[in-house]
């Protein structure tokens, strides 16, 4: 074991997914690459898992509740497309979350968050020189709730990479599915073709079973995705690592009002 993994130790299984081993970052580098997604089940210890959803219940009353009609791609309407163009369509997503400063001191999931090999292993799965945490006090950690009922629609994310762990699934509903390659939003196509046959449920789409404690790192700027309604009395937890290529960074303004109901 070395230093770099010590504070990660009754966190991670390191054992299992060694995260200073360079030959693992190029087995999960290649099938992130290949696949889109990468998930590592079991990558937290059930003692963590148990801790970091204690915690979860216990903050749940501080949780911001929000219920939005959005189209896809996250962003105004077009006004010179009609309102039924898969760019101006309209899906709902609903949930809950508490921010980076609800989250305990101590919690593992902030241990995590800043643990150098964490890090290195992020850095080196996606390809990137150096991760920084927000500097809004908000976004870097939350937890994200869905009870029955609520979901995410379609959509598409507006970073390059999500980094999330299941805390504690749902017992029915709550699904992760996408389609992958729908857009390459980098050349500016956005395929309305399949985006429409998506929305209208005309596409097979892939599913990720996660389990409680499972690491998942996806790439959804150009894969569509959602999270089907929560069913049942068990509610969705899911704990949202984020992280930019630039140190300084803040959530717009706007995006913080809209996502946790203020600014700081």
């Amino acid at each position: 074991m070395t230093d770099t993994t010590e504070a990660l130790l009754g966190i991670v299984d390191c054992d299992r997914y060694p995260l200073t081993d360079p030959r693992f970052h190029v087995r999960c580098k290649s099938e992130l690459d290949r696949d889109g997604v990468l998930t590592l089940e079991h990558f937290l210890v059930d003692k963590a898992i148990d801790t970091i959803r204690d915690e979860g219940l216990e903050y749940q009353h501080l949780a911001y509740f929000t219920s939005d009609s959005h189209n896809i791609y996250l962003k105004p309407d077009d006004s010179e497309l009609p309102p039924t163009h898969p760019r101006n369509r309209k899906v709902t997503s609903s949930k809950g979350c508490i921010t980076d400063d609800q989250i305990p001191r101590g919690s593992a999931l902030r241990a995590l968050y800043h643990a150098s090999a964490f890090r290195g292993f992020l850095c080196s799965v996606l390809d990137i020189t150096q991760v920084y945490e927000y500097a809004d006090p908000l976004s870097s950690i939350n937890l994200h709730y869905a009870d029955e009922g609520q979901e995410l629609g379609w959509h598409f994310d507006n970073s390059s990479f999500a980094i999330t762990l299941m805390i504690q699934r749902p017992k029915r509903g709550g699904t992760f599915e996408y389609v992958k390659d729908v857009r390459n939003a980098d050349s500016g196509e956005m395929n309305y073709e399949l985006t429409e046959q998506v929305l209208n449920g005309q596409t097979p789409t892939q599913t990720l079973a996660m389990n409680a404690g499972a690491l998942v790192l996806f790439r959804g700027r150009n894969s569509m995705h959602r999270v089907t309604p929560v069913a049942g009395d068990h509610t969705r937890i899911l704990a949202v690592l984020a992280y930019n290529t630039k140190p300084g960074v803040s959530l717009s303004e706007s995006a913080r009002r809209t996502f946790y109901g203020r600014l700081g």
